[in-house]
């Protein structure tokens, strides 16, 4: 058996991703899909955690007129049902997985606890992180790179519907030129959008690679947790 370069990975999906072809919403058959191929690289033994975002039911920055504050708690409660969605589908195949949410509700989660965190995964069962930081004016890609320093992840798979980072926005450039590796610094002296400057800030000063790729073919999560280079490859200098 193939052994994975990983051994604890943070794996974040947007919340587009779960919506799949309908744009909003949770699409069953995506979220299933999805949840075979975090079993296939479970299996393989290594130990996976899951920040969601909310953008299939809510994105606070869109909210025109609202207060900034109240539209990001809203999105916060988006990425709740991001989790449970995908702890319904994780379980069905017979997955063991937890919920741990940044704000409480402990009738349908677990608080977030680092260090029973850290424990769920050493146990083989699989962690979503939900509700982002529990703070306003972070996104879920920061919530991304606090828990990877946090539970001390060795990568963050950044799975979205593109397969890599572009220099421009391939779906309106068909000349968007592909990197294949970047530092962060380019990343932030370019302003490219792999994840945000929070974000990339925070795994630059931690030293935590990002690996960005397409979730449109349903073995990308293993071939990348296998050290298969697709995608673009973020890291220091």
């Amino acid at each position: 058996m193939v052994e994975p370069k990983y051994r604890r990975v943070i794996l974040k999906l947007s919340g587009e991703a779960l919506a799949g072809e309908k744009g909003f919403g949770v699409d069953g058959e995506t979220v299933d899909a999805i949840a075979a191929q975090v079993k296939e690289i479970s299996n393989l033994g290594v130990e996976v955690a899951i920040v969601v975002g909310g953008g299939n039911f809510w994105r606070g920055r869109s909210s025109e007129g609202m207060d900034r504050t109240t539209a990001d708690y809203m999105g916060m409660l988006a990425t709740v049902i991001n989790a449970l969605a995908l702890q319904d589908a994780l379980e069905g195949i017979d997955i063991s997985t937890r919920v741990q949410t940044a704000i409480e509700m402990r009738q349908i989660a677990e608080p977030y606890i680092r260090r029973k965190a850290v424990r769920h995964l050493e146990k083989s069962r699989i962690v979503i992180f939900a509700a982002g930081t529990g703070n306003p004016y972070f996104s879920t890609d920061t919530t991304a790179a606090l828990r990877a320093a946090e539970i001390e992840a060795e990568v963050i798979l950044l799975a979205k519907k593109v397969d890599g980072v572009y220099d421009s926005d391939p779906n309106i450039n068909p000349n968007a030129k592909k990197f294949d590796e970047l530092s962060y610094i380019e990343v932030l002296n370019k302003g490219l959008g792999v994840m945000d400057s929070t974000a990339t800030s925070l795994c630059m000063d931690n030293q935590i690679p990002i690996v960005v790729f397409g979730l449109n073919e349903p073995a990308n999560i293993k071939r990348v947790v296998l050290g298969e280079k697709i995608g673009t490859f973020v890291k220091e200098d």
